[in-house]
């Protein structure tokens, strides 16, 4: 089953090097990177509202934990948003596709 990593970062040039990073290393077939989201959130006993950048990695299941490990690594956050959902329909050759580009054994 194919998957769809949603991911919260602070700015546009670390979700940038997140999104080459996973689609370098195949964890991920396409990034789109969403600016300027705002978030409402309590981190420290605090309300904080920040802008971040949201995004969006579409991935395998074989590869989502994977995907995860690496963001974590190269994320800023101390406890990065990182979920992942399942893709239950869509486009056949579009999902085959990230299917494919996921696919570590291929040359």
């Amino acid at each position: 089953m194919q998957k769809l990593a949603y991911i919260t970062v602070g700015n546009i040039q670390e979700a940038k090097e997140i999104a080459h990073q996973l689609v370098k290393k195949r964890l991920a077939a396409c990034c789109n990177l969403i600016p300027q989201i705002t978030s409402v959130y309590e981190w420290q006993n605090q309300i904080h509202e920040d802008s971040e950048v949201l995004l969006l990695a579409k991935t395998s299941e074989d590869q989502a934990s994977h995907l995860i490990a690496c963001v974590r690594e190269l994320h800023s956050y101390d406890c990065p948003c990182i979920t992942v959902l399942d893709l239950v329909d869509g486009n056949p050759e579009f999902l085959n596709w990230i299917d494919e580009q996921t696919n570590a054994k291929r040359s």
